[in-house]
């Protein structure tokens, strides 16, 4: 019996051995198939999402200063982000912030401007006016018809959100994490006075005081300029908290919030697309639009600065890659008269 113990022991550790090796191969053929059903479904879930909050604009596919309509797998595009001023869900109403992003496929670069909501422009068909008023008089094609006039690109995108789900899909993220540069007092999303209190120095928001912080205005020294600012800090915030590893079980409550109060023109084909420029969301080149504060007849308005106005069109239009004509046929003219 002695010679067969080495032999008897030997077995029982390979019956050992081939369990835990089975449990083991069981676990991952498991986890296997619950990361395949979880993938499975948030494809499902995005795909759904994507087609219930799409919405054609009226114009239809392209804009009117393109010959063709763009493809984002393709082309440079630029995308019009609206925050829109609405308590009823009906995402209508003026927009209490415009940030436009022009996005360059080859260089994989974004740029970035946020549009002073009072900033006085020509609305068509309405006069001069506060671009805010532009949305609420023609919804989402004579907002974007205005931005379109006002910088002379095109708008290839929207995106459109409103109050209740830029609160919800932060606090469905458990917040976002600021550098409040002062202490204020702001009204809450359903209009209450002084009903949101922020102390200065880096802390984590949620979803209603962030909503105080990016709409602030007349507490800041710096009016529509540093609101714009807040509001670029709050979008570079989101996006790095929803990108981080511990958010992913967060990304359902998000998809079920942003289902129900966002609107925009994009394919999921379209939305896919934007996984090149994933890594130059942190270095986004971002624009400033000058000008003064003015009153006429006792109103408010922000002047914008007409070089300046016209520089930051430039730019934008060299990183679309479309060709300035004017400034080619001022060029040709110039030459032609300097010419013997």
């Amino acid at each position: 019996m002695a010679k067969k113990e080495p032999n008897t022991r030997l077995r029982r550790r390979k019956q050992r051995t081939r369990r835990v090796l089975k449990t083991i191969m069981v676990l991952g053929l498991i986890s296997f198939v619950l990361l395949g059903a979880l993938v499975g479904y948030f494809a499902w879930k995005f795909t759904t999402v994507a087609a219930d909050t799409q919405e054609t604009l009226d114009r239809g596919e392209k804009s009117e200063k393109r010959e063709v309509a763009v493809d984002p797998n393709q082309d440079n595009i630029s995308v019009l982000f609206m925050g829109v001023d609405d308590r009823d869900g009906e995402l209508e109403g003026r927009t209490d912030a415009m940030i436009l992003a022009t996005f360059n496929r080859e260089q994989g670069s974004v740029k970035m401007t946020s549009i002073p909501r009072d900033s006085l422009v020509s609305i068509p068909g309405h006069g001069e006016d506060k671009i805010t008023h532009a949305h609420a008089y023609g919804g989402t094609d004579l907002a974007i018809q205005t931005v379109e006039d006002m910088l002379d690109i095109p708008v290839d995108y929207y995106v459109k959100l409103n109050f209740e789900a830029f609160i919800e899909i932060i606090n469905a993220l458990d917040g976002v994490e600021v550098d409040v540069p002062f202490a204020f007092t702001e009204q809450d999303s359903q209009g209450n006075h002084g009903a949101i209190s922020l102390q200065e120095g880096t802390q984590m928001l949620n979803g209603e005081e962030a909503l105080a912080y990016a709409r602030m205005r007349k507490q800041d020294p710096r009016g529509d300029i540093g609101r714009g600012d807040r509001q670029e800090e709050i979008i570079s915030a989101l996006i790095r908290r929803s990108a981080s590893i511990g958010s992913i079980h967060k990304y359902d409550d998000v998809l079920e919030s942003v289902e129900d109060h966002m609107k925009m023109n994009f394919t999921v084909g379209d939305l896919v697309s934007f996984h090149k420029y994933a890594g130059s969301v942190g270095d986004i080149n971002k624009l400033q639009l000058e000008g003064s504060d003015v009153r006429y007849d006792g109103v408010y308005y922000y002047q914008l600065d007409p070089a300046s106005t016209e520089q930051i069109s430039q730019e934008l239009r060299t990183h679309l890659g479309i060709e300035d004509e004017t400034v080619s046929e001022d060029k040709n003219e110039t030459t032609q008269a300097e010419s013997p």
